[in-house]
């Protein structure tokens, strides 16, 4: 990982304040515009937990919001880890290989995870390794924008053709992720010498981001990540995590699934996840909203949020449906007010 961490220093990376390893971008934050015309964004606060062994995916499905049992090697799933109350501890992006299943989600939840999760393997044939720097997955890349399938089909050719389809290649994995900027979006997952080999050719056609663009362009495509500020906080469907892909209602039991199905199946859902825009750079998930109809209640909770390139922040607001029709503000009712923009798919859509 340091000589991934180190190329990327040398190409003008800056890193979080707080976490040395951790690239936010190189010299400034990319627009909407530039995400939209394409970039490349090298993400590095994500970590991964590799679970293996002959009990591996139905251990997984017991404990998850999706199907693990029939998850293929030419797929990747959204999927969630609930408290017994149904709220959402964790939401992750897996997959599987040969040997076995993993879950990508925020570094800074990984760990915790992973030991929550061994709690629970008892008898079962599954051992669970923290897979973040394993060669093969050392380093990630983030594409996106109009330009970006063009540039990464130089080094692969064919692509996945659909949302969450998966390819293997000798330059690594690649997973197509839900589109945002009416495009699609990639995560190729590699070894830190191939990407160091591809990063100058890819930059050389696509704006050069970290994880700030990296999340900007998630926050687009509507698609949740619980971080450490907001878990258990939210039911799935609160954050839209059923109309994403990340809950399936036919599989078996896992913790919270009654609460979960109980949310979909009884009255009328009267809290969701919108995208809106706030003139505050520094606005962070785990924030309350307020309505100016009333003003001493919140009615949402931030749930993601990047710097936009513009002076705000473009973010996913947990909300009361009810209060959309008032003005919302960030911290007080006399923050800093959101604009609600459009999603990119509709919150009615059937659930999964």
């Amino acid at each position: 990982m340091s000589n991934w961490i180190d190329y990327l220093s040398s190409q003008g990376a800056r890193f979080h304040i707080d976490e040395a390893g951790q690239v936010e971008d190189f010299g400034r934050v990319l627009s909407r515009a530039e995400l939209a015309d394409g970039f490349v964004a090298p993400a590095t606060d994500l970590g991964l937990i590799g679970v293996a062994g002959e009990d591996a995916a139905s251990f997984l499905h017991n404990q998850l919001t999706n199907d693990v049992e029939h998850l293929s090697r030419t797929e990747a799933r959204l999927a969630g880890y609930c408290t017994p109350k149904g709220r959402l501890q964790a939401t992750c992006l897996m997959w599987r290989d040969e040997q076995s299943i993993y879950l990508q989600l925020p570094r800074a939840i990984q760990a915790p995870l992973q030991k929550r999760l061994t709690m629970f393997v008892l008898r079962a044939k599954a051992k669970l390794r923290d897979a973040t720097a394993e060669p093969q997955y050392e380093a990630v890349l983030g594409l996106g924008g109009a330009k970006a399938e063009a540039a990464l089909s130089e080094h692969f050719g064919a692509l996945p053709a659909v949302p969450y389809a998966k390819l293997d290649h000798d330059l690594g994995a690649v997973i197509r992720l839900a589109d945002a900027f009416d495009a699609p979006r990639y995560l190729w997952l590699t070894s830190a010498q191939t990407a160091i080999a591809a990063i100058p050719k890819l930059k050389a056609r696509l704006a050069l981001g970290g994880n700030v663009a990296w999340h900007l362009a998630a926050i687009h495509a509507g698609v949740p990540q619980v971080t450490l500020k907001t878990q258990e906080q939210f039911v799935p469907q609160m954050v839209n995590f059923e109309l994403v892909g990340g809950v399936n209602f036919k599989k078996g039991c896992y913790p919270g699934q009654e609460i979960v199905a109980r949310s979909q199946y009884l009255g009328k859902l009267k809290r969701r996840m919108v995208l809106a825009s706030v003139d505050n750079a520094a606005a962070q998930p785990g924030e309350e909203v307020f309505s100016s109809a009333d003003p001493e209640q919140p009615a949402g909770m931030i749930v993601n949020a990047a710097a936009n390139g513009a002076g705000g922040a473009d973010v996913l607001v947990e909300i009361k449906l009810a209060a959309l029709t008032d003005a919302v503000h960030l911290g007080s009712a006399a923050g800093a007010q959101l604009s609600v923009l459009p999603m990119p798919y509709s919150l009615d859509a059937a659930g999964t």
